[in-house]
């Protein structure tokens, strides 16, 4: 068989496994106006596997541009916050993955479709650095997760050195949330309060950050946001 049939095959089987999650996503309606609890109640219902229908649902959610966050806090309600944590984590990395090779696979003009944004200006600035960039981008949860992934993946950076930055910049973050849906069942605990304090304080400094690394290309977040 030759290599050009072998490259044919490989892009037809990506692209018809992604419509089929996107028609199972659409059918199960998983995402729609879901709030933390709702998705924890869902995962309730799967008893010993809710784990790994937390981590699958949190693979494919790049392919819904549903906030990372409420799945991280509902984590945090479901299972705690060390095992909400470790769960998180993976599933992020999951769906960093796939969003990472869904781009490397199908292309710009697929992806623009998918996103409805165009991220061409921040996959030119992933061609230098990439690895600071995406660690620094991974670590402002201001910041879309979802579209540094898909912007990686247009990009030159190895695949190696997404994973590593992914997995450094996102822990603050993951951390933060899962909290915040571990203490929600004591609302009006100190630890409740810390938790919301904690938040905050992410928000603020995240947002410093991002005022002050970004400047060099802030005309390129500007496009993206």
């Amino acid at each position: 068989m030759s290599k050009r049939l072998l490259e044919v095959i490989k892009y037809l089987g990506a692209i018809i496994i992604f419509f089929i999650i996107i028609h199972i996503i659409n059918k199960l309606n998983i995402f729609n106006g879901y709030s933390p609890e709702d998705i924890k109640n869902y995962l309730d219902t799967f008893g010993v596997l809710a784990p790994v229908v937390y981590i699958i649902i949190f693979t494919i959610v790049p392919l819904t541009l549903f906030p990372d966050s409420i799945l991280a806090i509902a984590g945090g309600m479901g299972f705690g916050l060390l095992k909400g944590c470790i769960y998180t984590l993976i599933g992020a990395l999951c769906g960093a993955t796939l969003s990472f090779y869904i781009s490397r696979l199908l292309g710009r003009n697929f992806l623009k479709k998918l996103i409805k944004k165009d991220i061409t200006p921040l996959k030119e600035q992933l061609e230098n650095n990439g690895f600071w960039i995406i660690l620094i981008l991974r670590c402002i949860p201001l910041f879309p997760f979802d579209i540094i992934s898909y912007a990686a993946g247009l990009s030159e950076v190895k695949y190696k050195d997404f994973f590593i930055a992914t997995i450094i910049g996102t822990i603050p973050g993951i951390f933060v949330y899962t909290n915040v849906g571990d203490k929600s069942t004591q609302i009006g605990s100190i630890s409740f309060y810390l938790s919301i304090l904690l938040l905050l304080i992410l928000f603020v400094v995240s947002f410093f950050l991002k005022k002050k690394t970004m400047k060099k290309f802030q005309h390129t977040m500007e496009k993206v946001n």
